[in-house]
C-alpha cells in the first residue's frame, strides 16, 4: 500500500532540490551580480526547506537567520555601494 504522506514528502523534497540546483546554476550564469544575489537567496531558502523536511528545524532557522539575513544583506549592501565602471561610450 502506498502512503500518501511519503509521496507528498518526496514531491516537496524534489521541488526544494530543483530550486536549490536551479538557483546554484543561475548564480553562476547570471549576467549581473544583483541577479546572482537573488539566485543565492532562492538556493539558501530551498536548503532551509530541506532541513525542515529532515526534521532539523534548528539548522533551518540558523540557515535562514545567518545566511539569508546576515550574509545576504551584507552582500546586497556591498553590491549597492560599489561604484559602477564607466564605459567609454559615456564620454561622448
Amino acid at each position: 500500500m502506498v502512503d500518501i504522506n511519503m509521496i507528498a514528502e518526496n514531491v516537496i523534497f524534489f521541488i526544494f532540490a530543483t530550486v536549490a540546483i536551479g538557483g546554484a546554476f543561475f548564480l553562476i550564469k547570471a549576467p549581473k551580480v544583483a541577479h546572482s544575489m537573488v539566485a543565492l537567496i532562492f538556493c539558501f531558502t530551498a536548503i532551509a526547506g530541506v532541513f525542515i523536511l529532515v526534521g532539523a528545524e534548528f539548522l533551518a532557522s540558523i540557515q535562514i537567520l545567518v545566511y539569508l539575513a546576515s550574509v545576504g544583506l551584507v552582500v546586497l549592501f556591498a553590491i549597492m555601494l560599489t561604484q559602477r565602471q564607466i564605459l567609454e561610450e559615456d564620454f561622448e
